[in-house]
C-alpha cells in the first residue's frame, strides 16, 4: 500500500519513529517504510528519514546524510557533554569555598555572640563594683559625717546632764532655807556652776547633712542604647574593581595609588566601609612588600605603596581572603615617569572590566591596617643598602642559612622567628611549613602541610616555644593560631572566630599565648586552652593604638612589646594591657624606624628591634633610649622580619629579602 502523501510543511511524525534493522547492528529502518533502510537526514523536519519518504511527504525537503549528521550531533553532544563535565569542578571549587564561608560565618557568629555575652558580662561586672565601691564610698562618707555629729552631741548631753544635776542640787540647798547646806553647796558646787555656766561648748553644728548622689544615668542610658554594632557589607571579590595608574606601573622612589572601588553581587557599588582589604606587592624575587590601606568609609579602599627598585611585579588585591576583580595584576616598575609605558589599554585594564565600573584614583596599605601612613618611605629603605652607621659595639655575622627554594634549608618569604634552648625555628611563610635548626645552623626537620584544615598551614607568619615545648604557630591567612608538639604533631588551634590577620605570637611568663592580630590592629591574650585573658589596641596612631602591629615579646616585667609598623614605633603594654611607654619615629637617624617588624628583649631588658625598611638592627635600652646597632655591614639584611635571642646569646633574624636566616654576635 503506497504511503500517504503529506505537505511539505507537515511535521509528521510517523517518519521519525525508527526501528533498529535486524541483524544490521545500530542500522535503523524507517516505521513506516516496513524494510526501507533510514539513510538520509530531512533538515527542515530535524528529522531521519528513507528514500521512500523523500518521494513522499518529504518531497521538495532538503536532505543529507544521515551518517553525517549523526556524526555532527555526536561531536556536538560530545562538545556539550565536556562543557559540562568541565563545569563540575568549578561548581565544587565554588560550593568548598561556600561552605568555608558558612563555616566562618557560623564560627565568627558564634564568636561575636560570645564576645557580647562576654563583654555584657564584663558590664554587669563593672556596674556592680562600681554600685560596690559607692555603696562603700557613702557609708564611709556617712560614717565620718556621722562620727562628727554624734561627738559633738555626746559633748553636750554631757554638759546637759552636769548642769542639770548641779542646779538640782543648788536649788535644793536654796529651797532648804539652811544656812549650812547653802555654804556647804557654795563651797562643793559654786565653782562647777561658775565653770559650767563659762565653758565654751560646741553649740554650733561642726558638720553638715549633706548627702547627694550624682547619676549622669540619661547620658550612660544612651551610650547603652547605642552600645556596640554588628559591622559588615555585602561586598564580593568578583564584582569589586581596582583602577589607577599604581595598578600597572609606578616610579621608583615615589608613591603610587589604586583606588579599590567595593561592588555587591548586582555589580552595586557599596556604600559604607569596614571591607576586610588585603593588598600585597610581590618582588621580582618573591618577597612581599606590605603598602598601606585607607578605608574612605564610603566603599572605596585606596592602596599606596612605594618601591625602590625596578622591575616586573605584580599587585594581589583581595577581598575576604579572595581575589578581585583582575588581581593579581602586572605592575611595572621604572626608574622614570619616562620611562613608563602608556597605559591606555594594558593587560590589567581589560582584566578590571568596562573603564567606568572600577574606582577612580590611588592608595595603599599593608594586610588589615586601614590608618594612612604618615611618612613616606625613604631612599635609603627596603630596596636600597643603607647607610653604614658608626657602631660602639663591635657585633659580627656568625652565620647565615638559606636560600630561595622549597627544599630543606631553603625559604620563600621567611617571616617569624623563635629559639629554645637547643634549637632555632623558622615561620617560612610561602612554603607553608616551620624549619627547625640547631643553633650552630644544621637543619634538624621541619613540618607543615598546606590548608586551610585543622593542622594545615596556610600562611604561617609568626613562631614561638611555649615553656612546655609546644610550637605556636599563628597562620595569617587561616586566621588562626596552631599549637604543635615539639615533634610537629597537631594538638589544638585558637583564636578561630576573633582573629583576623595573626602575625606574630610570643609566650608571657604566665604560660599565656599573646597574639598580634596585624589586621584587627589589636594584640590578644589566651591561655593555651584557648580562653580569652584580654585584649587591647584599635586602629590609629595614639598611644593605645596600632597601624599594622607585627610582633611582640616579653621582657623580665612581663611587659609586652609590640612593633607598631606603620606608626614607625614600639609600643610597651602592661600584662594587662595597660599602655607604659612608646619610642620611635619615621626617620633614618638613630632610634627611628622606617617599619619595624621583628623584636626581642635581653636578659639586662634591651629591645632589639628589626627596621625593615631602613634594613638594619637597632638596640635600645629598656626605656627605649638607642643604644647602638647591629653590625650588619660585612653582609647587608634587605627587609628584616621575625628576630629572636638565642639561648646562648646571639641574634637570629629573618632575612626575608634574601631568602636566609642570620646569626650574629650580641655582646650584651
Amino acid at each position: 500500500m503506497e504511503a500517504q502523501q503529506g505537505s511539505p510543511d507537515s511535521s509528521s511524525e510517523e517518519c521519525t519513529v525508527l526501528e533498529a534493522l535486524p541483524g544490521k547492528g545500530t542500522g535503523l529502518i524507517c516505521a513506516q517504510h516496513k524494510g526501507k533502510v533510514v539513510a538520509l537526514y530531512c533538515l527542515p523536519c530535524e528529522s531521519a528519514v528513507c528514500e521512500d519518504c523523500v518521494v513522499g511527504q518529504h518531497m521538495d525537503h532538503p536532505t543529507e546524510s544521515l551518517e553525517e549528521i549523526v556524526d555532527q550531533q555526536r561531536t556536538a553532544l560530545q562538545e556539550r557533554l565536556d562543557a559540562a563535565t568541565n563545569r563540575l569542578p568549578q561548581i565544587r571549587e565554588a560550593a568548598r569555598s561556600l561552605r568555608e564561608i558558612l563555616q566562618q560565618l557560623s564560627v565568627q557568629k558564634n564568636s561575636i555572640e560570645e564576645d557580647i555575652h562576654y563583654s555584657f558580662s564584663e558590664l554587669h561586672k563593672t556596674l556592680d563594683t562600681r554600685k560596690s565601691v559607692l555603696l562603700m564610698e557613702l557609708e564611709v562618707t556617712y560614717g565620718l559625717k556621722q562620727k562628727v555629729l554624734q561627738a559633738q552631741l555626746d559633748t553636750l548631753l554631757k554638759e546637759e546632764v552636769a548642769i542639770n544635776s548641779n542646779c538640782r542640787i543648788t536649788g535644793d540647798a536654796l529651797d532648804a532655807e539652811s544656812e549650812a547646806a547653802v555654804l556647804q553647796t557654795h563651797k562643793t558646787v559654786g565653782e562647777k556652776l561658775s565653770a559650767l555656766a563659762s565653758q565654751g561648748l560646741p553649740l554650733q553644728p561642726e558638720e553638715n547633712d549633706q548627702l547627694e548622689l550624682m547619676m549622669e544615668v540619661e547620658g550612660l542610658r544612651k551610650s547603652i542604647h547605642n552600645l556596640g554594632a554588628i559591622i559588615t557589607t555585602n561586598a564580593v571579590a568578583s564584582q569589586t574593581e581596582a583602577a589607577g595608574e599604581g595598578l600597572e606601573q609606578c616610579v621608583v622612589g615615589q608613591p603610587a595609588s589604586v583606588i579599590i572601588t567595593t561592588k555587591d553581587k548586582s555589580g552595586g557599588v557599596c556604600k559604607t566601609g569596614n571591607a576586610i582589604i588585603s593588598a600585597e606587592v610581590f618582588t621580582p624575587n618573591g618577597s612581599v612588600t606590605d603598602g598601606e590601606i585607607l578605608d574612605h568609609k564610603n566603599g572605596t579602599y585606596e592602596f599606596q605603596y612605594t618601591l625602590h627598585k625596578e622591575g616586573d611585579f605584580s599587585l594581589a588585591l583581595r577581598l575576604y581572603d579572595q581575589h578581585i576583580k583582575g588581581s593579581p595584576f602586572r605592575l611595572k616598575v621604572t626608574s622614570s615617569p619616562d620611562d613608563s609605558p602608556p597605559t591606555t589599554s594594558g593587560a590589567n585594564a581589560a582584566s578590571t572590566g568596562s573603564s567606568d565600573g572600577g574606582a577612580r584614583r590611588r592608595s595603599a596599605k599593608s594586610p588589615g591596617s586601614r590608618s594612612r601612613q604618615k611618612g613616606v618611605r625613604r631612599g635609603g629603605s627596603l630596596f636600597s643598602t643603607p647607610k653604614k652607621k658608626v657602631n660602639p659595639i663591635e657585633d659580627d655575622l656568625i652565620f647565615r642559612i638559606g636560600t630561595k627554594g622549597r627544599n630543606k634549608g631553603e625559604f620563600t618569604n621567611l617571616q617569624g622567628v623563635a629559639a629554645s634552648p637547643e634549637s632555632i625555628l623558622i615561620a617560612d611563610s610561602n612554603n607553608q611549613c616551620v624549619q627547625i635548626f640547631s643553633n650552630q645552623g644544621e637543619f634538624q626537620s621541619r613540618f607543615g602541610v598546606r590548608g586551610r584544615s585543622p593542622g594545615q598551614l596556610q600562611r604561617p607568619t609568626g613562631v614561638a616555644v611555649h615553656p612546655n615545648g609546644d610550637i605556636i604557630i599563628a597562620d595569617y591567612d587561616n586566621k588562626w593560631v596552631s599549637i604543635f608538639t615539639s615533634d610537629g604533631k597537631y594538638k589544638a588551634k585558637l583564636g578561630s572566630g576573633r582573629l583576623m590577620g595573626p602575625k606574630g605570637v610570643s609566650v608571657d611568663q604566665n604560660g599565656h599565648v599573646i597574639v598580634v592580630d596585624n589586621k584587627a590592629c589589636m594584640v590578644f591574650i589566651f591561655q593555651p586552652s584557648g580562653k580569652l585573658v584580654t585584649k587591647f589596641g584599635s586602629r590609629g596612631n595614639g598611644d593605645k593604638q596600632f597601624a599594622g602591629p607585627h610582633f611582640a615579646a616579653v621582657n623580665n616585667n612581663n611587659e609586652i612589646i609590640v612593633t607598631d609598623f606603620h606608626n614607625h614605633s614600639v609600643k610597651v603594654f602592661s600584662a594587662e594591657g595597660e599602655f607604659l611607654l612608646k619610642f620611635g619615629s619615621n626617620g633614618e637617624g638613630n632610634g627611628q624606624f622606617n617599619a619595624p617588624t621583628g623584636v626581642a628583649v635581653d636578659v639586662n631588658g634591651n629591645i632589639i628591634v628589626a627596621d625593615w625598611g631602613n634594613s638594619r638592627i637597632q638596640v635600645f635600652d629598656g626605656s627605649g633610649s638607642f643604644l647602638s646597632y647591629i653590625n650588619t655591614a660585612a653582609d647587608p639584611l634587605y627587609g628584616p622580619q621575625g628576630l629572636a635571642l638565642t639561648s646562648d646569646g646571639h641574634v637570629v633574624v629573618a632575612d626575608s629579602g634574601n631568602h636566609c636566616f642570620k646569626v650574629y654576635r650580641y655582646l650584651q
